[in-house]
């Protein structure tokens, strides 16, 4: 069952705006993850940080999105869209705020882990309120758009540490991250007066208020007989329980959203981290200068999504991340040459994964929204964002040992074997949902999609007129 009034909607300005402050979350995650890295040196200076200390300081947060994305997922289901999302960016405000003050390395650690949680639990948040609320045709552009704002917010958060440290040094760390509190206290305010989703409030039973957040947000009116007909098909979907994204026919889907996300961001994450010290194993990059190069890098990721961002809804999912996994290998698999490359093959290849990474780039919040129901979407948005999380973790902290061990050739050549691993897996389980309802998508593979029912006779004349002269 879908909601017509949404899914045959043009484009206006209430998605534009929706769009917008959804993207917010993750152009905050990119800055608070990447402002850390160079904020660090300063911090660890004045702290008098151990080695072991930084290393925690680092994955704490990695590990606060796996318990964020595991668990808030499934909360903002039972909660609703609206009040997460705004719930979670007054904890990244209060989280950054205090990071300002800290004196000890454990209320570094603590502060980053929760800032990790919040950020974990806005990626299922944001992205199901965006993918309940915008047309079908235009679903996958407008919530690529969103991994688009998490690259633009990591170049930001390189681009200011490199400004604040030319001019005062590694000293001015706490204004680095103090940077953050105002950018969250901004999306903040975006955020504030969003209506809540109107599929979750339908899935609940509450059509009247559905009802009334469509006729303010898209200045339609639906008529209760259509949302009644669409409460019953979403509280009749027996798959409505976090136990249900591990059993039957969304097992599958389960794996598959979460093993290409983490086949995807493994690679991809290591590359961003070390991207300078990768750089400087091939001669490239060195001292706060480094920290340019990883902003460049960023905004490179960035250029090769834009062309994703039209071809997943023109020719398809499927095709998308098929091709672009297989095409992600080539250049990984000629870095493994080692540092015998010539320096422009090296930034040419560079370049080349990242062109060719857009497609599971804008695909990771696509595909865990669209094939899942309504009471399971954040809870599975959380779910594969928890398990990319693993393999990002683990890209992390092994890929410094791996440059040192095996040396910079053999590293890339384990970077094209993931890459591969996640085609496998794309070509076998990889669903085309392209232009089709969130309803037929989330359908189980071997139920029949449950497609809108007409409206009632009398209300038919009425309803089609309104939607006309919308």
């Amino acid at each position: 069952m879908s909601i017509r009034a949404i899914d045959e909607a043009p484009l206006n300005r209430f998605h534009r705006k929706l769009t917008w402050a959804c993207a917010g979350g993750p152009f905050l995650d990119g800055y608070l993850l990447s402002i850390i890295g160079v904020s660090l040196v300063g911090m660890s200076h004045e702290l008098s940080l151990t080695t072991a200390e930084e290393s925690l300081i680092g994955a704490a947060a990695l590990v606060g999105i796996f318990v964020g994305g595991l668990f808030f997922g499934a909360v903002t289901d039972r909660l609703g869209r609206e009040a997460m999302y705004t719930i979670d960016l007054a904890v990244l405000v209060g989280a950054s705020v205090l990071s300002v003050f800290v004196t000890e390395s454990w209320q570094v650690v603590i502060l980053r882990f929760v800032l990790g949680v919040a950020i974990g639990a806005d990626y299922p948040i944001a992205t199901s309120l965006l993918a309940e609320w915008v047309p079908n045709k235009h679903r996958g552009r407008l919530l690529g758009v969103l991994i688009l704002a998490w690259y633009i917010g990591a170049a930001a958060a390189y681009a200011v540490g490199f400004v604040m440290a030319e001019i005062g040094g590694h000293g001015t760390w706490r204004w680095m991250v103090g940077s953050s509190a105002v950018l969250c206290a901004l999306v903040l305010l975006m955020r504030l007066g969003t209506p809540e989703s109107p599929l979750w409030l339908v899935s609940k039973g509450r059509t009247d208020e559905a009802q009334a957040a469509i006729r303010r947000a898209l200045g339609r009116t639906v008529p209760t007989r259509e949302l009644i007909a669409a409460s019953a098909a979403e509280q009749s979907v027996v798959q409505s329980r976090v136990r249900d994204l591990f059993q039957g026919a969304y097992l599958r889907r389960t794996l598959f959203c979460g093993l290409f996300y983490m086949c995807q961001i493994t690679p991809m994450f290591a590359l961003m981290t070390f991207g300078p010290t990768i750089l400087g194993s091939f001669g490239l990059g060195e001292g706060n200068s480094s920290h340019l190069g990883s902003a460049l890098i960023s905004i490179v990721f960035v250029l090769g999504c834009l062309p994703a961002l039209r071809m997943v809804d023109r020719i398809g999912r499927r095709p998308v991340i098929i091709w672009s996994f297989a095409l992600m290998a080539v250049p990984l698999v000629v870095l493994g040459g080692g540092s015998s490359l010539p320096v422009a093959a090296v930034i040419l290849c560079f370049c080349a994964y990242a062109l060719f990474s857009g497609g599971p780039t804008v695909l990771e919040w696509t595909y865990p929204n669209e094939l899942f129901p309504t009471g399971i979407r954040a809870t599975a948005g959380g779910v594969a964002t928890s398990i990319s999380r693993v393999g990002a973790a683990l890209g992390t902290y092994l890929l410094p040992i791996s440059l040192s061990r095996l040396g910079i050739g053999p590293t890339m050549l384990i970077g094209a074997g993931i890459t591969l691993v996640g085609w496998l897996v794309s070509l076998l389980w990889a669903e085309e949902t392209r232009g089709r309802t969130l309803a037929e998508t989330s359908a189980p593979p071997t139920a029949p999609a449950r497609r809108s029912a007409p409206p009632a006779k009398g209300a038919a004349g009425l309803a089609d007129g309104e939607l006309e002269r919308s």
